[in-house]
């Protein structure tokens, strides 16, 4: 599942998840594909891949590691960069159909499995993209309640919990469109808040004068050892959500330059924006932990409570806030077109679903509303919002999320892609080490799914939906 991104449009194909991050250079000359050439660099790819990396999912590694311990938890963490490392340079020798300098290009990571596999498994890659999507949206919805509340409580206003935070979360995201600059104002968000986090962990730290947890993280005592495993279980499917940016990996490898080849050039900037970004990782979670021990909170930022510095803290929640508004339609546009695109090939004769009415603005262009868009989408964000209030626990979402999306899209079509483009036989040695690999995270993302939905079971033991404060 990815947080954030460059994104400026989306493809409207069907089975399609298609975020178009390309410069408009304004450059003349052509690539050998007809479209404009592309000029991004190892530098650009880096930035894009972790802008597109580093987002909320920061905010649950202190939680992670202090379920997993001062060994397990690094460790862990380290394990998945390397993992995501390898498997997204096996992704990047798919972005051309043969010959790596003059192949057919694929465009986005459905264009890949469509040229490599095709048949049944483009259609089941596509409804996993958006099942993750759509839990994506939850997730989103869910946070930036949860920001939202810490404010309204914060400005000492009358609130009622989460509810609250969610009403008003949804207003927003059914009144804001998708537009270009979003993407670039969520980057800086993501990288204020989870600055922020890091900067309070240190100062706590320095506070309490000693670095808090243990070798094994929470005892038992604190959870029982039921809970302990299924804890243990969820955060690697957290850890697995920090590190999801797979899905663009295509589109970003789209826009750099050749030569030398593209997936040479995207092999560097991988290696470069995973170092970069498990080191912020490291450093986010380690000290998080480091400051709250075994009490370390589910989301970072709320296990500071409301001290001083309350502006500081104002500032990351309000940037969570927008960041996460934002991503909310950037992420959710692939399956607004996906949604809409098969309505009207369904349904080619009705008005209700193809009519633009055009609402005249004085002193602008007309306005063109689309009624089953407008109904549509609505619903959506009315029905997202319902299951965050149904089950408004930000950390058994994340894992779920992390694990859902970890094995199918950056494990196993990236590793089958690989053995088909490169004709990899059957049964040798590769091709085991592929498959070996393959079926250990397919374990891991078992158990992280297992570790969340028990989480939500015991969760659900203890809140009254609609009327819970988080």
């Amino acid at each position: 599942m990815v947080e954030n991104t460059a994104a400026k449009s989306h493809s409207h194909q069907v089975f399609n998840v298609s975020i178009d991050i390309h410069a408009q250079t304004g450059h003349n000359l052509l690539d050998d594909d007809g479209r404009l050439k592309r000029t991004g660099t190892v530098w650009t790819a880096s930035s894009h891949i972790i802008t597109a990396v580093i987002g909320s999912g920061v905010l649950s590694l202190a939680y992670a590691i202090a379920q997993l311990g001062w060994i397990a938890g690094p460790a862990v963490m380290f394990l998945f960069s390397l993992v995501t490392y390898y498997t997204s340079t096996l992704l990047s020798s798919c972005y051309r159909s043969g010959d790596p300098l003059t192949g057919k290009r694929n465009y986005t990571y459905m264009d890949a499995v469509l040229s490599n596999l095709g048949g049944a498994k483009v259609k089941i890659c596509g409804f996993v993209q958006y099942l993750n999507l759509f839990g994506v949206a939850i997730g989103y919805t869910i946070a930036s309640s949860i920001s939202m509340m810490w404010l309204i409580r914060f400005l000492g206003c009358d609130e009622t919990g989460l509810l609250r935070g969610l009403i008003v979360s949804t207003r927003v995201e059914a009144k804001i469109h998708a537009l270009w600059w979003l993407s670039i104002v969520a980057a800086v968000m993501s990288f204020t808040y989870s600055s922020i986090g890091l900067g309070l962990g240190i100062a706590k730290v320095a506070e309490n004068g000693k670095f808090m947890g243990s070798l094994t993280g929470i005892s038992i005592g604190t959870v029982t050892q039921t809970q302990k495993i299924w804890r243990s279980f969820q955060a690697l499917g957290e850890i697995a959500f920090a590190y999801s940016y797979s899905v663009i990996l295509i589109e970003i490898q789209d826009t750099v330059r050749s030569p030398p080849s593209e997936a040479k050039t995207m092999k560097k900037a991988t290696l470069i924006s995973v170092a970069v970004t498990t080191l912020f990782y490291m450093l986010c979670g380690c000290f998080g932990y480091a400051a709250f021990g075994d009490m370390s909170p589910g989301n970072l930022l709320t296990g500071f409570g409301f001290y001083n510095p309350y502006w500081l803290l104002d500032i990351a929640n309000v940037a969570i806030v927008i960041h996460l508004v934002g991503a909310y339609q950037v992420y959710c546009q692939p399956l607004f077109a996906f949604i809409e695109k098969a309505a009207a090939q369904r349904f080619p004769d009705s008005e209700f679903i193809s009519r633009e009415i055009k609402i005249p603005i004085p002193g602008s262009r007309s306005y063109s509303l689309n009624l089953f868009r407008l109904v549509w989408r609505t619903c959506f964000v009315i029905l997202t919002t319902v299951i965050s209030m149904l089950l408004p626990f930000f950390n058994d979402v994340v894992g779920l999320l992390g694990a859902l999306g970890f094995w199918p899209l950056t494990v196993y079509f990236p590793v089958e892609m690989y053995i088909a483009q490169k004709k990899i036989p059957k049964w040798s040695t590769r091709w085991l080490c592929l498959q070996i690999l393959s079926a250990a995270c397919l374990i891991i993302t078992i158990a992280a799914a297992a570790g969340s939905i028990a989480g939500v079971v015991v969760d659900l033991k203890s809140v009254k939906p609609f009327n819970t404060s988080y």
